[in-house]
């Protein structure tokens, strides 16, 4: 009868001196990405019918996997709205992925309001993805009205004005002058001048005699 039983342990023990750099590798390397980290900003604000840019930024470690923007109150169950490398585009949203500067850009337009609620930016991994929540919110546009204000005078043109009023003041004034002067020497002159009958009279007169 052959005893197995020392040479299996032997042959455990030999896999398992094999397998201790595998398993330590592998959870060095799950540590190394649970470290990344991935953000974005929690709130965007847009308007009624405008766009929308998100960035979200990522450790280099996690440059070379897909990321993907969904939609969904839970992370778990949110849907894919576009997604690296393929389906970068939908009907108004878009995806960039620039691994030098680790940020991938979302871009939402002719936004309305059914695009409101909370998105994720998303990379994926094996094992659990990095993620990060983004609520979008949107209000009507604002009008503005724009107000037209005169421009302020300088001294120089204050000073110019000034000197203005006062030359037509002295010239209405000398108008009024000289009307009152020359309607007062009408009325003098017409006391004064004799009377042409009363000259033919006095000539007559001196005639006779």
């Amino acid at each position: 009868m052959i005893h197995s039983g020392p040479i299996m342990r032997t042959s455990r023990t030999v896999l398992g001196f094999f397998n201790a750099p595998v398993l330590c590798l592998l959870w060095l390397t799950k540590h190394a990405v649970d470290s990344a980290r991935l953000s974005a900003p929690e709130v965007v604000t847009g308007v009624y019918g405008g766009s929308v840019t998100v960035s979200c930024q990522y450790d280099q470690k996690l440059r070379n996997y897909t990321k993907y923007w969904c939609k969904g109150l839970v992370y778990e169950h949110c849907e894919i709205v576009v997604k690296t490398p393929r389906n970068r585009y939908s009907d108004r949203s878009s995806i960039a992925d620039d691994k030098e500067a680790g940020v991938f850009t979302v871009t939402m337009t002719s936004l309305s309001k059914s695009d409101e609620g909370m998105y994720w930016c998303v990379i994926s991994r094996f094992g659990r993805n990095n993620h990060a929540g983004v609520r979008l919110r949107l209000s009507n546009p604002v009008i503005s009205t724009t107000t037209i204000t005169p421009p302020l005078m300088t001294h120089e043109e204050i000073s110019w004005w000034a000197t203005l009023r006062w030359i037509l003041f002295i010239l209405m004034l000398g108008c009024v002058v000289t009307t009152h002067i020359i309607t007062w020497r009408k009325k003098t002159g017409k006391k004064t001048w004799p009377n042409p009958q009363l000259q033919n009279q006095n000539s007559n007169i001196y005639e006779a005699v």
